[in-house]
């Protein structure tokens, strides 16, 4: 590649974003360890402070599995009001730098700034300074990734977190991809990280050595992916604006739903909150999906794909109780329900990348 076409990426991750948010605004709770979500039976952990993680409590882990790791631990209800907020003046920084910003949650973003707009020596200055400006409006630190492409930039900002950065530039990228471990590379999963495993494939380098053929043979679709960010390439460009693809709401209830009536009314709620964000943005999808997870984890899904969007309120909650009703009655309990819309309108699909999402689309459990 031309010097000249190389791309400077930045990828900006907020550090702990949710619980620094509360220690922040909550001076007694800094330097202690703080969980956002709720600490009740069913809770599950959103977001948790360094302080928490030096027991090992993490998102995605169940409430009462944090507080056996970590009994001084603080739970903090999520305040998604207050982190949009936050988000939105984050976002507003970047935009000082470059139009070419792709948010991928509420707290981590890409940013091309090959056209330096500002007119900084590099691109590592230029992360410099926004994350000091980040600091300084927000009370908050941030980390950054720099690279030429968006795998290695995504790679980079876990390298010195919290409150730092890392470089890492083209004639180094190749280098650093072989001696990285797979289970390391994002969009690599446990399943599948324990897979390339079983096939001999531990590092980066392990990965190279396989030829296309093979990684599509073994990996399907993804192969030629595997195949390229082996050799440190990632073509994809930053898309700014990318549209959500899909709405959804789900609950995690406090006891187990065995009852058709409540079952129906779990449903209900669901489909209120789905078709509240729908009319509000003013996108309606032709997919309604109704996902239930039983009281011994298995799931289950109904889907239904009409002829036109579901423009209506009555509209949707008609479909989503006849999806769940197709379940009835329920041989077990039933711990979850959601309800998700979408395959919205042409318009918003032409993008191959995925939607922009809140950082964490979970059952946060309510007692």
């Amino acid at each position: 590649m031309a010097e000249t076409a190389v791309r400077k990426i930045i990828h900006v991750d907020m550090d702990a974003f949710y619980a620094s948010v509360e220690q922040r605004d909550d001076p007694a709770l800094r330097g202690r360890p703080v969980a956002v979500g709720y600490g009740a039976k069913r809770g599950v952990v959103a977001a948790a402070s360094y302080e928490a993680r030096a027991f090992g409590v993490h998102s995605a882990m169940p409430s009462t599995t944090a507080l056996r790791k970590c009994p001084a631990l603080i739970f903090v209800p999520p305040r998604f009001e207050v982190y949009r907020a936050v988000s939105r003046q984050i976002r507003a920084i970047f935009a000082d730098y470059t139009e070419l910003i792709e948010p991928l949650s509420l707290d981590e973003a890409y940013l091309d700034v090959t056209a330096n707009r500002r007119g900084l020596p590099t691109a590592s200055a230029t992360a410099a300074e926004i994350r000091a400006r980040i600091l300084e409006a927000t009370g908050l630190t941030a980390s950054a990734g720099i690279s030429y492409n968006k795998f290695l930039a995504k790679l980079a900002s876990d390298q010195r977190k919290p409150n730092g950065q890392f470089v890492i530039p083209p004639e180094h990228g190749p280098g650093f991809i072989e001696a990285l471990p797979v289970k390391k590379f994002h969009g690599v999963g446990p399943v599948t990280a324990e897979k390339m495993n079983r096939l001999g494939i531990f590092t980066g380098a392990d990965l190279r050595r396989q030829s296309l053929s093979f990684l599509q043979e073994k990996f399907g679709k993804s192969g030629p992916w595997y195949y390229a960010i082996s050799r440190a390439e990632d073509g994809r460009p930053v898309v700014p604006n990318r549209p959500r693809k899909s709405s959804g709401s789900e609950t995690t209830f406090a006891h187990d739903l065995v009852e058709p009536a409540e079952i129906e009314a779990g449903v209900r709620q669901m489909a209120e909150e789905v078709w509240d964000w729908c009319e509000k943005a003013q996108d309606f999808g032709r997919t309604v999906t109704v996902k239930i997870k039983y009281a011994d984890f298995q799931q289950a899904t109904r889907s239904r794909t009409l002829a036109a969007p579901v423009a209506s309120h009555d509209g949707l909650i008609a479909v989503s109780l006849e999806l769940v009703r197709s379940t009835l009655p329920t041989p077990k309990g039933i711990r979850l329900l959601g309800v998700t819309v979408s395959n919205f309108a042409a318009s918003n699909l032409d993008r191959a990348d995925g939607a922009e999402t809140d950082q964490l689309d979970l059952d946060l459990g309510r007692a």
